[in-house]
């Protein structure tokens, strides 16, 4: 099993949730987070002054596949948040040992 962590941008979100969808993702956990990498922020102007917004709103999808959808899952969030501008964002693919699920206490792959 892995967890696939993905930050995107928060417009691209329904685009990466369909696409997952018609992989047979069955399930996923969405938060709403600030951070910056390269983008650094951006100026606004409130009233007159400007000033700099140092963290940039984004979404972070957390799933779990199995070893063998990582390509197929990784390749859809990229293509579907892709824009080819600054900050389209990042995926991160992290070992997983084991998952349990609660109600019925089933683990591994079954919990998933």
């Amino acid at each position: 099993m892995r967890k696939i962590e993905a930050i995107i941008k928060p417009f691209q979100l329904d685009e990466v949730k369909d696409a997952l969808n018609l992989l047979g993702v069955t399930g996923m956990t969405i938060s709403e987070v600030k951070g910056f990498g390269r983008q650094r922020g951006h100026k606004e102007v409130y009233r007159g002054a400007e000033y700099q917004v140092d963290f940039v709103p984004k979404i972070k999808i957390d799933l779990i596949v199995s070893r063998e959808m990582v390509d197929q899952v990784v390749g859809a969030i990229a293509g579907k948040a892709n824009t080819h501008k600054v900050g389209d964002g990042k995926i991160f693919v992290i070992p997983l040992e084991n998952a349990v699920r609660i109600r019925t206490g089933e683990s591994g792959r079954d919990a998933i």
